[in-house]
């Protein structure tokens, strides 16, 4: 059996999104090492179903003699739950990369990006525009806004604002592991990308809000409902 490495945070500074003490009740966070414990994207099942829920998932994995450690939705999606952006799965690429930038929603506010992890292992967050130039990609999806870009919040979110929802997102940290975050209440895309900021992550991307969720038992998540598209997953 492979060894796998997923860490809770259990404590967040003062500092962190702005929230003051006990900020670790309002956000569930996991690292993930990506050397140790292999990252993958998962949308259909093997009848070309959309998998759509991550009870789902965990049922499809169990009924295979393996083991669910973590999964997050990742990725906006179609109605018919396909990604609507770059997808690659276990290196074959579902759907390329959406270049437009004129687009209504979440998806199209600048700069958007591509969270994955290559044929080596190594995770990445960068911009759309830096895309193309990175090889051997092994698992990406496409989604936005970039919570962070090279260590800066995202200048066109406002730390006023009064737009909250639930919100989850992935940033890379300065070792290269992985830091995977879901809000448990309401907050800003100011407030949610001080988080993955204050924690050290150079490139943050917000994968979805209002519908999102996670497997994460070692933080006290397990949400099973939901209807989803592109799925973040750890399983062995």
């Amino acid at each position: 059996m492979r060894a796998f490495l997923i860490l809770p945070i259990i404590a967040l500074s003062a500092l962190s999104c702005g929230f003051g003490a006990g900020d670790d009740a309002r956000i569930a966070s996991v690292i993930i090492d990506p050397g140790v414990t292999p990252i993958a994207l998962r949308n259909m099942d093997d009848s070309g179903r959309a998998i759509g829920s991550i009870g789902r998932l965990k049922a499809l994995v169990e009924s295979r003699g393996r083991r669910l450690h973590f999964a997050m939705n990742g990725g906006m999606y179609m109605e018919d739950q396909r990604p609507l952006g770059l997808y690659v799965e276990d290196g074959r690429t579902v759907r390329k990369l959406v270049t437009r930038t004129d687009g209504y929603g979440n998806f199209y506010l600048n700069p958007n990006g591509v969270f994955g992890v290559d044929s080596t292992g190594k995770a990445f967050v960068v911009t759309t525009a830096e895309y193309p130039s990175l090889r051997g990609v092994r698992q990406a999806t496409q989604s936005g806004p970039m919570l962070v870009v090279d260590g800066r919040v995202n200048a066109a979110f406002d730390p006023r604002s009064t737009n909250l929802n639930i919100r989850n997102g992935v940033g890379i940290l300065p070792d290269g592991r992985a830091l995977f975050a879901i809000s448990r209440v309401t907050v800003s895309f100011h407030d949610f990308a001080r988080f993955f900021q204050e924690h050290g992550c150079r490139e943050a991307l917000f994968l979805d809000g209002t519908i999102s969720r996670a497997y994460m038992p070692e933080a006290g998540l397990e949400q099973m409902d939901g209807v989803l598209g592109p799925l973040i997953v750890a399983e062995d």
